[in-house]
């Protein structure tokens, strides 16, 4: 099994705050001891949402609106790593991925790379970028309800014309947030709630992907991961199978 554990931003890091040396080399020891396990199988930091848009999708109509975001419906149901040449090229991908899904809200943000936080210089050769193109839950998404044969046999199709071009890195869909757990960090230590999640109004910050052979194994992950990362509040959520 597959989880998702993707600690919520705030305030100072919506602000374009640099990670401090000492918060980047807890996380880095956390991701090393994930790997060490042989459990790690994606992480990734997000930029401010102000590098971002969202785009609406409502009966066949666009709506895009720039960032910063303000916490709206929060909660994820999946997500597309891209590398393209502009927020444009982003956009247009995710236009076609919201053509087969139908109504939809998915959020578009730059993916922090290490010359972002001043770890290192950019190369000269980089001419793309990488954005995660979130998708927010649905009633129906949250209901387990499965893409029907037909999308998910054009999902596929867009997919596989993507990842030859090079511009599509992965995509994920998360199982309904009845099958996971929140983690709040308060002054009385870290509380745990089961889902489902009624509501978040917090935008993500970053995530680890890791593999577990049950709920409770990555919970002992997500704990560690909340203190790695000073944040308030993480959410673990279990990943299906498959594009």
């Amino acid at each position: 099994m597959r989880f998702m554990i993707m600690h919520k931003t705030n305030a100072h890091w919506e602000a374009g705050a640099i990670p401090s040396p000492e918060l980047i080399a807890r996380v880095g020891k956390l991701i090393g001891e994930l790997a060490k396990a042989n459990v790690l199988l994606g992480a990734e930091g997000l930029r401010a949402s102000s590098e971002g848009v969202r785009l609406t999708f409502t009966g066949g109509t666009r709506t895009i609106s720039k960032g910063p975001f303000t916490g709206t419906n929060e909660l994820p149901s999946g997500f597309s790593l891209l590398r393209v040449e502009s927020l444009d090229e982003a956009i247009a991908w995710a236009t076609r991925q919201a053509k087969v899904l139908g109504d939809v809200e998915i959020d578009i943000r730059p993916v922090t790379e290490p010359w972002d936080i001043g770890m290192t210089p950019r190369p000269a050769h980089v001419a793309t970028r990488r954005y995660m193109a979130l998708r927010k839950a649905t009633p129906a998404s949250e209901a387990g309800v499965p893409l029907t044969p037909a999308q998910q046999a054009e999902m596929s199709r867009l997919i596989d014309e993507a990842e030859r071009t090079g511009v599509h890195l992965a995509t994920e869909r998360m199982r309904p947030s009845a099958r996971g757990r929140r983690y709040k960090n308060s002054r009385d230590g870290v509380t745990v709630t089961d889902g489902p999640f009624t509501e978040s109004k917090e935008l993500i910050a970053g995530y680890v992907i890791v593999s577990a052979p049950s709920l409770e194994e990555a919970d002992r992950w997500a704990a560690q991961y909340i203190g790695a990362v000073d944040a308030h509040e993480v959410d673990l959520r279990e990943l299906e199978d498959g594009k």
